[in-house]
């Protein structure tokens, strides 16, 4: 059991880790996209969409390694942001577009670009993009330490997450598809590295678009630092345990409780995983496919052993699905185990050394390198997480936890082996001692 939960916590720290390079080469690539708009003789290549993702990383990790307070105030924002932004490219690129198409083109034209003959096999592949999205959204539980009423609070604002994205992308997915004007010219053969940013030009002009991509881009930034909290938090509590490597310098705090030595670990691994995008065609595919299937399988882990070994002794807490649980962690690991498979799967036809998928490879190796590690060495210490929170339970309602109070037990950046706690109720300390 206890290998299992290690396992699943590397599945977990490389999904988040290499979710900021999927994140923020695209973010560069909408960056450079944005230039050609105003400047069209630009012609943007691998090396400078690689140098202005490392100029995004490094701001990315200064901004994390702020006090946590700031943090809040960020995804606070970022939540306003999505949300205003998306209404602003619906309803102006709506009003806008001229000529818009037929709904039978916007909602049901599908072409092929795979090399593939099989139609249905060049629709699997390109769920890809959209199981992408389905991933990060823990990092509600990552910070759960810092969250108020953490029981109720972290599984709601990850049922929150996936709600309002399914919505809010589906309504501007849809948009995009009746701004479209000519397939061909703006998607398959478009001039811009990005092809919604031409989608975007020829419906509403120059302004428009730059507003528009100002919008995505400052989204996709929000997006990013979100993730690094997550990753850099995750990597903490795994040093913690001591499970990674460095583990002791990795677990140390700053002054104001911020795990920056894990947020630029995660920062350094980010960059050196970006490097095959000098050189390969679909190397932001296969990165992209490395996040999507370790996310998938660190969540594959716990909802398996949920529905089998600890079927009848799991101890629900405030948040669960009641009779819905086991359906639900059943079909929920079908669909990883599917899609997991069909990810490491080449997505161009003739595959070549340019084109090959090669996410199966990090991944191998990083599942390989946990299992004997944990074989020679790790079974004979590694023991599972380092409770650091204690709790006492002070109110409670027909077995429903009302109020508690936590220790929080955190190792500071000037402590060695010494260890600060606080006492916090609903997150907000109360003593200290």
């Amino acid at each position: 059991m206890e290998a299992k939960k290690k396992k699943k916590g590397y599945f977990n720290w490389l999904s988040l880790a290499v979710a900021i390079c999927a994140g923020d080469l695209g973010m560069a690539g909408f960056l450079t996209s944005a230039i050609s708009v105003t400047h069209p003789e630009f012609v943007t290549t691998p090396a400078i969409d690689y140098g202005v993702f490392i100029a995004i990383l490094l701001l990315h990790g200064w901004m994390n390694t702020l006090p946590v307070k700031y943090t809040g105030i960020i995804n606070n924002l970022s939540v306003w942001w999505h949300i205003m932004g998306i209404l602003f490219i619906v309803i102006v690129g709506l009003l806008l577009t001229p000529n818009k198409p037929s709904a039978s083109f916007a909602l049901g034209q599908f072409y092929n670009d795979s090399g593939f003959d099989s139609n249905g096999y060049a629709w699997l592949i390109g769920l890809l993009q959209a199981q992408f999205t389905l991933n990060g959204y823990d990092t509600a539980a990552h910070v759960s330490e810092e969250t108020r009423s953490a029981q109720k609070g972290s599984p709601m604002g990850i049922v929150m997450a996936i709600g309002t994205s399914a919505v809010a992308g589906t309504v501007l997915m849809i948009t995009c598809a009746f701004m479209i004007q000519d397939f061909d010219r703006q998607i398959v053969h478009s001039s811009n590295n990005m092809a919604i940013t031409q989608v975007f030009l020829d419906s509403t002009g120059v302004s428009w678009t730059m507003w528009f991509l100002v919008i995505i881009i400052v989204a996709m930034y929000f997006a990013g630092a979100a993730v690094i909290v997550g990753s850099s938090r995750q990597t903490y509590a795994f040093a913690r345990d001591g499970a990674m490597p460095f583990s002791k310098w990795l677990a140390k705090l700053t002054k104001s409780k911020v795990p920056a030595n894990a947020v630029w670990f995660n920062i350094a691994f980010a960059a050196i995983l970006g490097i095959p995008y000098l050189f390969s065609d679909v190397a932001f595919e296969t990165i992209v496919s490395i996040n999507t299937i370790a996310a998938s399988i660190s969540y594959f882990i716990p909802i398996w052993l949920r529905i089998t070994m600890a079927r009848k002794r799991f101890q629900k807490g405030p948040f669960h699905l009641h009779i819905f649980s086991i359906p639900c962690g059943i079909i929920a690991c079908a669909w990883i185990l599917f899609t997991s498979v069909l990810f490491i799967l080449p997505t161009q036809w003739p595959v070549t050394p340019s084109n090959m998928n090669f996410a199966i490879i990090p991944f191998a190796f990083v599942i390989g390198l946990a299992s004997l590690v944990y074989a020679f060495s790790g079974r004979k210490w590694f023991t599972g997480p380092v409770r650091n929170i204690d709790t006492v339970i002070i109110r409670e309602e027909d077995g429903q936890v009302i109020q508690e109070i936590r220790r929080v037990v955190i190792l500071s950046e000037n402590d060695d082996d010494d260890q600060d706690s606080c006492w916090m109720q609903d997150g907000i300390p109360v003593m200290k001692n």
